[in-house]
């Protein structure tokens, strides 16, 4: 079966290819430089394309950034989106367990660039807006498990799934961000073993 990048016209093709040139050029120079000392002219040249083409795609670096940092989110995400369907309060502690390793071991994986995501969001307005609408795209799909577990008895209804949702991901944010930029403060096996049971201890019958 022939790819579906191969089934566009040639423009098109060649419109996509420039566009993941820029973006694989863009993560080259930001791992090298960091967000701050990376310049779209570094990310031009490397790509090897002109001044005019580049910003066809992406209007500044903060663009080209926040494209790259969707990429690499949308791998978190997929972990988030694992499914939950668990029918007593052990299968969903097993479940939470496995989200929560998958979540923080992605984040050492991409450990480098990680810190470069930190490091930007703290610089441009715009980059940390975007990661504001990450979070509550994490913190939406937290709050579906947990209605289901309520409305399967499991969870304590008197909690606000919303807002239990919120906490449960700002833990495991604040301990994802320890771990990239101070890996040997924690050992990764502890954190995830008392998170798991810090959240499935308080909103689990």
């Amino acid at each position: 079966m022939k790819n579906s990048i191969d089934q566009l016209p040639a423009r098109q093709q060649q419109a996509l290819k420039t566009r993941q040139k820029l973006l694989q050029a863009g993560k080259e120079v930001f791992l090298e430089n960091g967000f701050q000392k990376a310049t779209i002219s570094q990310v031009i040249k490397k790509a090897k394309t002109g001044y005019g083409t580049a910003y066809v795609y992406f209007k500044n670096k903060d663009e080209l950034f926040i494209t790259i940092m969707e990429d690499l989110m949308n791998q978190f995400y997929e972990v988030a989106e694992m499914p939950f369907k668990p029918q007593a309060k052990e299968e969903a502690y097993e479940n939470i367990m496995k989200q929560v390793r998958l979540f923080l071991q992605l984040a050492l994986d991409e450990r480098d660039m990680m810190k470069v995501v930190k490091e930007a969001i703290g610089i441009s307005p715009e980059i940390e807006e975007k990661w504001y609408g990450i979070r509550e795209r994490f913190i939406e799909r937290i709050s579906v498990d947990i209605r289901y577990a309520q409305a399967q008895k499991l969870a304590k209804e008197n909690l606000d799934p919303a807002l239990t949702a919120r906490g449960w991901f700002y833990s495991n944010e604040m301990f994802m961000w320890e771990l990239v930029m101070n890996q040997e403060k924690y050992q990764i096996d502890d954190v995830i073993v008392n998170l798991t049971r810090m959240y499935t201890g308080g909103l689990y019958e």
